[in-house]
């Protein structure tokens, strides 16, 4: 297959086509989705360390005195880093935790971002609450779940695919309800979740 002369080209004209019919028109959306989970990311390293940091990626992780096991990988044996780095990617795709281990490539886990329940969906399983009848209606519903992380207006519009106007107007009301608040970090305005916000996302609201 990959001996005749335009074999490069061809393959390079597949992979264009796909990414600008498959992925392009949603691009924006889902990097923003993974913007935000490395920011996250970073501010737990900052207030708990790299232990908490690498478990919180997926339950079946945990830190073990002088490495890292994943539970549910086959048996592969050890690998060591030896001073070559673990490489962290997030993904909207993955639902639990892939791996490349093999050189030559960089050591590197990808695993499931924060808020990709709420991009393909998965937020319908949350109850809808019964009061305040403000929150009534599925699109509004949407911006708690969104907020697994503190985030901009702009940010939750990118995610979520909606206009940024219609999410500032969802945000005022859910802000006047109590359930979410704000607050300046650096240049931007961030959004997250009360304790009432808390409680309605894990059901018991």
């Amino acid at each position: 297959m990959l001996d005749p002369t335009d074999a490069v080209s061809r393959i390079a004209e597949a992979m264009d086509r796909a990414w600008h019919e498959l992925l392009a028109p949603d691009w924006p959306q889902l990097r923003a989705i993974c913007e935000r989970d490395v920011v996250h990311r970073v501010g737990v390293i900052g207030e708990h360390g790299w232990a908490t940091t690498i478990e919180s990626l997926h339950p079946s992780i945990t830190w073990q005195a002088g490495g890292i096991e994943i539970g549910h990988f086959p048996r592969v044996g050890t690998v060591r880093l030896a001073g070559d780095g673990l490489l962290l990617i997030p993904s909207v795709f993955v639902r639990n935790i892939a791996a490349h281990t093999e050189a030559p490539w960089p050591r590197t886990w990808i695993y499931r971002a924060r808020g990709t329940a709420a991009l393909w969906g998965e937020q319908e399983a949350v109850p809808q609450p019964d009061a305040p009848t403000v929150l009534v209606g599925r699109a509004r519903a949407r911006l708690p779940l969104a907020l697994d992380a503190p985030a901009s207006t702009s940010h939750l519009a990118r995610s979520l695919a909606m206009a940024p106007g219609a999410v500032g107007d969802h945000l005022a009301i859910l802000r006047g309800a109590g359930l979410l608040v704000r607050a300046r970090s650096g240049r931007s305005v961030l959004c997250r979740r009360t304790p009432l916000g808390e409680a309605l996302v894990a059901g018991s609201g």
